[in-house]
């Protein structure tokens, strides 16, 4: 810091230029009136001083951006940090299994006992694409088929769009007439029930949308990750245990879905996923 005595400034005025003093004036010649001139008006910013504050405008505007991305990011997060619990727990297994809490398949359980759950599911869209390999969970497999439905989920369509993510992730397996040879996985999104029927077209022509009807499904609840051989003999349990159900019976050319509620990072413990096959009352 500089000081500066009083007695500097009153010399620093009598040191003023002449010639400044006399454009102080205005000698009028008609009249000799002699009138102060007008102060001149000056920018009192500086070319540094402007960029200084541009900076700091877009400084915190940027800052005000960044707050509100983190604050959707927190949300978003949150979902998966501290996911819910909406299913009944029928033993330990399942009361340590938690989903996201993100929008879901609508249902009602009709039946619950031991073994499996009889639900009454509600009409929903999804997006969905054939698996590139006979195999419903082999790796390379499913990863192309998710990141081909993220696409389109984010903005991959005709109206350019990005929609919410939904739960569960479905695999199902799908068969050509009298072709054993043919057998095929289709994975799909549960879209967003705000749309209904007025969703986005997907660019990609791989990516169908359809609606599936309002059905009757046995479900059987179970953790960890999934793989085709553990599907495989969760399938013939749960047929064979349906056989003894005396309300129920699975449909025929009914055909297995998986249903996957969590992201990978989860804990396999802590994981929920579901297989499925659809079920229809016995004629009495």
């Amino acid at each position: 810091m500089f000081l500066v005595s009083p007695s500097s400034l009153s010399i620093n005025r009598m040191r003023a230029s002449p010639i400044k003093s006399m454009a102080a004036v205005n000698r009028n010649s008609s009249s000799g009136v002699v009138t102060a001139a007008p102060p001149h008006r000056r920018n009192n910013t500086s070319p540094l001083e402007a960029r200084i504050s541009l900076i700091f405008a877009l400084a915190s505007q940027t800052t005000s951006l960044s707050h509100k991305l983190l604050t959707e990011l927190a949300g978003e997060t949150a979902k998966y940090v501290f996911p819910k619990r909406i299913f009944e727990s029928r033993n330990l297994e399942e009361a340590l299994m938690s989903v996201p809490d993100l929008e879901t398949v609508k249902f009602k359980v009709l039946k619950r006992c031991d073994q499996y759950e009889i639900r009454e599911v509600e009409p929903y869209f999804v997006a969905e694409v054939t698996m590139p390999s006979k195999y419903g969970f082999d790796f390379n497999g499913a990863s192309q088929s998710f990141n081909t439905l993220a696409e389109y989920l984010f903005g991959k369509n005709t109206k350019k769009e990005s929609m919410a993510m939904t739960t569960p992730v479905i695999t199902r397996r799908t068969q050509s007439e009298g072709a054993e040879d043919q057998e095929k996985w289709r994975m799909s999104f549960v879209m967003p029930s705000k749309y209904g029927s007025d969703l986005p077209l997907p660019k990609d022509s791989s990516v169908t949308i359809k609606e599936v009807p309002r059905k009757t499904v046995a479900v059987v609840a179970f953790s960890g990750f999934v793989n085709d051989e553990d599907v495989k003999a969760r399938e013939s349990r749960l047929r064979a245990a349906l056989k003894g159900d005396a309300e129920f019976n699975v449909k025929d050319g009914a055909l297995v879905e998986v249903a996957q509620y969590n992201p990978p990072f989860t804990l396999p413990f802590t994981r929920r996923n579901e297989i499925s096959l659809e079920v229809e009352r016995k004629q009495e």
